[in-house]
């Protein structure tokens, strides 16, 4: 057994948090049982708590603990995409707690494809729940690194399961009136669930009372303050004057001298999801910086989820 397994296992056995790695962000995982613990991660992420949390088990069969009705496409979804970015938003069962829904009758479940934290859960016998890793509203933490450097004094420890591999959340989908909804876009595409499911209706909700996690609108946000637009060259021109970070995508000159961040030159949506956060990252820590613009991604593949973030984090 890996040590700091066990050790995560042994703090979180005993109420408090641990930030977990996963394929998608880090993580920020408590005992999803228990209302008191997962009060604590709000208070740690200073989140509202009308933002739902996902809960992470560790198989399919753990589905049937927490969740009353599986539909048979929930269980076509999970075959094929677990352990994945996939999160299912299904009837929960009276044993999670309303603070971890935000008092909805449903709960997003998923199971992460992440070896060290798969080996976690399974020596748990309590499922985690685990918003990402990271102060509410700020850029979603894919290193321990990233981690330690936002919560490192309010958590027990950072378990270290290296970078991650997919960089942006997991999508979300759920189930009403027969209906596969996506609630929220992510590192599961829509074409690959479409193989699965057939026909989903994509309602990605930007209220401030979302039915399932990560749907608040202001999210993912810099401090400094982000432009998006389908022409990039006309948000340079409109911030002239400004120290000026960029955020591209694919085979792409500027003629102006200007710091350049490429989400991925040759063009590769998973290298861009992977990059995204660690790119937003980096130029806020920057002094030399004043305004992000960013240009947007081709509407495919996971350039709809790169997109979404973006959007999210951009000045409205």
């Amino acid at each position: 057994m890996n040590s700091s397994v066990a050790d995560a296992a042994s703090f979180l056995q005993n109420d408090e948090l641990v930030a977990i790695p996963t394929e998608t962000v880090y993580g920020l995982a408590g005992n999803a049982l228990k209302a008191d613990v997962v009060l604590k991660i709000f208070e740690a992420k200073e989140r509202p708590s009308f933002d739902p949390l996902i809960v992470h088990v560790p198989s399919k069969a753990a589905v049937r603990l927490y969740a009353d009705e599986v539909p048979p496409v929930a269980l076509k979804l999970m075959d094929a995409f677990w352990p994945g970015p996939l999160t299912l938003v299904l009837k929960k069962k009276s044993v999670i707690p309303d603070v971890v829904t935000s008092g909805l009758d449903t709960v997003g479940l998923r199971m992460p494809n992440h070896s060290m934290t798969l080996e976690l859960l399974n020596l748990l016998d309590f499922p985690l729940a685990a918003p990402s890793a990271n102060p509410f509203g700020y850029i979603s933490p894919t290193t321990a690194q990233h981690v330690m450097d936002q919560l490192d004094s309010k958590i027990a420890m950072v378990l270290n399961g290296g970078a991650c591999e997919v960089g942006v959340e997991s999508t979300i989908v759920g189930f009403e009136d027969g209906e596969t909804v996506v609630y929220r876009l992510g590192g599961l595409t829509l074409e690959d669930i479409r193989k699965v499911a057939g026909d989903v209706v994509v309602r990605v909700n930007s209220s401030s009372d979302p039915k399932a996690p990560g749907m608040l609108k202001s999210h993912y946000a810099p401090s400094k303050p982000l432009y998006i637009s389908d022409d990039i060259q006309q948000l340079i021109q409109e911030n002239t004057g400004a120290r000026l970070a960029v955020i591209c995508f694919g085979d792409v000159a500027f003629d102006q001298n200007l710091t350049i961040y490429n989400l991925s030159e040759k063009s590769d949506f998973a290298e861009a999801a992977s990059n995204l956060f660690a790119v937003l990252r980096a130029i806020d820590r920057r002094d030399d910086i004043d305004v992000i613009v960013a240009s947007f991604l081709p509407e495919s593949s996971l350039g709809y989820a790169i997109n979404d973030r973006l959007s999210r984090a951009s000045v409205k």
